[in-house]
């Protein structure tokens, strides 16, 4: 029971984050944004974690390096796309990791996909399409933050993969380091590095840093090291309905009926695909 309410502590503050950071990135540029970011999220790991660095090995460095590039760049789309498009589309399409898992899988470890996985991906699609016609949303948004959900889709199976082998926190360390030195280099090419001004920006950094990204994504090791699979996938579809709730109480969100019918019809795929996820990445699990 521990494990599956630090997840869903987890989905609740990536679901509220999602209104700082919109608010965020429209004073700061993006991925100067990430890379302090993470920063801050490396600085807050680093005390605990720098010591047992040794513990991970060459595997585990190759490893939590994978995994922290795929966040980067995760979060990368995932916030380039909230830029254009609402936070409540935003939280509802990155909820699609959960459909998206099992689809995944069978793309690159050929795991057997049930009729479930398909019935999910088509009500989601159907969903996705509703959201796309809604006036003030835009496509390219709702597509980049797809493209960011599918990424996280790719870290959640591999981290089932690898929260069990390596300690947590020098992982974990690893992760966000990683995160921090791609977005960096990103932001210095585009010459966007600058000193954050006022408490919107210097707010986001710091819940997000410190938050959403250094202790969240530490629990989320720490937990997939004793959840079943099925309470992983569980926990995390429980993020885009944190994204509305939060969307329509801070950021005033109105997305209007057809905009909503569009949220609700992409929650029913993502709760018809839950079984299937969680089944395919048991099956992944039992394979290593």
């Amino acid at each position: 029971m521990r494990p599956l309410l630090v997840l869903i502590a987890v989905t609740a503050v990536w679901g509220v984050t999602f209104v700082q950071v919109k608010d965020a990135v429209a004073l700061y540029p993006l991925f100067a944004f990430l890379a302090l970011r993470f920063a801050i999220a490396t600085l807050t790991l680093a005390p605990l974690g720098v010591r047992r660095l040794h513990s991970l090995g060459r595997a585990g460095w190759a490893a939590g390096a994978f995994a922290g590039a795929l966040l980067g760049a995760g979060y990368a789309l995932q916030t380039g796309g909230l830029e254009r498009t609402s936070v409540s589309s935003t939280g509802f399409i990155t909820g699609m990791y959960v459909v998206l898992t099992p689809l995944l899988a069978l793309v690159l470890f050929r795991a057997r996909v049930g009729v479930s996985a398909w019935v999910g991906a088509a009500l989601a699609t159907v969903g996705l399409a509703l959201l796309a016609g809604i006036h003030g949303g835009s496509v390219v948004g709702d597509l980049l933050v797809l493209a960011g959900s599918a990424v996280y889709s790719l870290q959640i199976v591999l981290m089932e993969r690898y929260a069990p082998r390596y300690d947590a926190i020098a992982f974990t360390l690893v992760e966000m380091l990683t995160s921090f030195a791609g977005l960096l280099a990103i932001a210095l090419a585009l010459g966007q590095l600058h000193v954050p001004h006022g408490w919107t920006v210097w707010g986001a950094l710091l819940v997000t840093g410190v938050f959403a990204s250094a202790l969240a994504f530490l629990a989320q090791t720490w937990a997939q090291r004793r959840a079943t699979a099925t309470q992983t996938a569980l926990a995390f579809s429980l993020e885009p309905v944190w994204a509305a709730f939060f969307g329509f109480t801070l950021a005033g969100d109105r997305l209007g009926p057809v905009g909503w019918l569009g949220c609700a019809v992409i929650m029913a795929g993502i709760v018809v695909a839950e079984p299937a996820a969680a089944g395919v990445l048991a099956r992944l699990v039992r394979r290593t």
